[in-house]
């Protein structure tokens, strides 16, 4: 059983920065392809970042391209999303996810439903 669990939220003001962590136990993370999304308040759920099972493919939705960096670290068993010159419109919860994949598959996904195991999340509050 694999289980995920997200760190390093909290309030910062506009321009701040922050780096979300997700730590990952039950199976090593090169098994998977990982991404972020977040969800705000009244909204649906939407892809942050996304990266392959080899590290080697990245994806980032356009609205935080440039400002946010998705990266892992296989040694720890973690995925980190380093989030810079925060907007308040980044305000959110902030979710990681896994999907099992195999050898050969290169892809990265996007889709919440393409996604098999999630955190329980941990909140950004982005202050103007």
């Amino acid at each position: 059983q694999v289980t995920l669990v997200e760190s390093g939220g909290g309030l910062v003001q506009a321009g701040g920065s922050l780096r979300l962590s997700c730590a990952v136990s039950g199976r090593p993370i090169s098994r998977y392809a990982m991404g972020w999304f977040r969800q705000a308040p009244g909204k649906e759920r939407e892809i942050v970042a996304a990266i392959n099972r080899s590290g080697g493919r990245t994806y980032y939705a356009a609205s935080v391209k440039g400002r946010l960096t998705i990266s892992r670290d296989t040694a720890k068993n973690t995925m980190y999303l380093q989030m810079n010159s925060l907007k308040p419109e980044d305000t959110a919860v902030y979710y990681c996810a896994v999907r099992e994949t195999y050898d050969s598959d290169y892809s990265y996904y996007a889709g919440t439903g393409e996604y098999e195991h999630w955190g329980q999340g941990t909140q950004v509050t982005v202050s103007s």
